[in-house]
């Protein structure tokens, strides 16, 4: 029985050194990605989260690299170039997150309902924010967000090999070209609320030109509120039906150019 225990010592060894060297890029990502790494889960369940990808990828990557598991020799520098890459990873999907707070702020601020149960939640965002936010990411939960997540880190190892630093300029362009489609997708997505809230002050100005001695202010202040509920109620779920498809655009192919 101990002549078996010490075969098998070399092979959980090696099993371990991969297993570790994975989860530090699956860890580091964990800390940025949609719906895993919120702030509301707790800490324990993001441990938790990070391990089970860790299992699930560990034979995949084992299979295609099997020079990982013999990372020893160069631990250092896996530890550096596995936790660049894991937090390059999980911003460039925490950007989709980012750009549905930025379009439930500008909703809210274009509709006069920016501080209505703002600062509800972990993150200070106007009620817009948080219905966009909370219903995207149960959206991309049943998209199976899990699923291709493990995509993700799967293609990532053919994309940026472990054990080196991703290529400054590729990163930077990669890093721009996200950032600035996160910000396009944003102000799409809150682009008809602005659009009724430009129409609204152009016709609220007109009628306080005409009659000078309405109190349009408060006219106005109830219908553009409710107009701004009434219009999110329809325009919602095209909205997230356009960040989602953005999102598993970008998961099919993320390292290709924005759609």
């Amino acid at each position: 029985m101990m002549d078996a225990f010490a075969q098998l010592v070399p092979w959980i060894q090696a099993n371990m050194y991969l297993g570790f060297v994975i989860f530090l890029r699956v860890g580091a990502a964990m800390a940025l990605l949609p719906t895993f790494g919120e702030q509301s889960v707790p800490r324990q369940i993001r441990l938790g989260l990070a391990l089970a990808f860790t299992v699930i990828l560990a034979p995949i990557i084992g299979a295609t690299d099997p020079a990982l598991s013999n990372a020893r020799p160069i631990l250092g520098l896996y530890i550096a170039t596995e936790v660049v890459i894991g937090l390059a990873l999980g911003f460039m999907l925490r950007l989709f997150v980012i750009a549905l707070q930025i379009a439930g702020s500008m909703a809210a601020q274009a509709t006069s309902l920016s501080q209505i149960f703002a600062g509800a939640g972990v993150e200070p965002l106007p009620a817009i924010g948080h219905v966009l936010v909370v219903s995207g990411l149960a959206l991309a939960v049943m998209m199976g967000l899990h699923l291709r997540i493990v995509e993700f880190f799967v293609l990532s190892y053919d994309l940026l090999p472990p054990g080196q630093f991703p290529a400054r300029e590729t990163l930077a362009q990669w890093g721009i070209s996200r950032i600035s489609y996160a910000f396009g997708l944003a102000f799409t997505l809150a682009a008809p609320f602005v659009i009724a809230s430009l129409i609204y002050n152009v016709a609220l100005g007109v009628i306080n030109k005409a009659m000078p001695q309405l109190m349009v202010a408060f006219v106005g202040a109830p219908a553009i509120t409710a107009g701004g509920l009434i219009l999110l109620f329809l325009a919602a779920p095209l909205l997230l039906a356009v960040w989602t498809d953005a999102l598993a655009g970008f998961l099919s192919d993320p390292f290709g150019a924005p759609r």
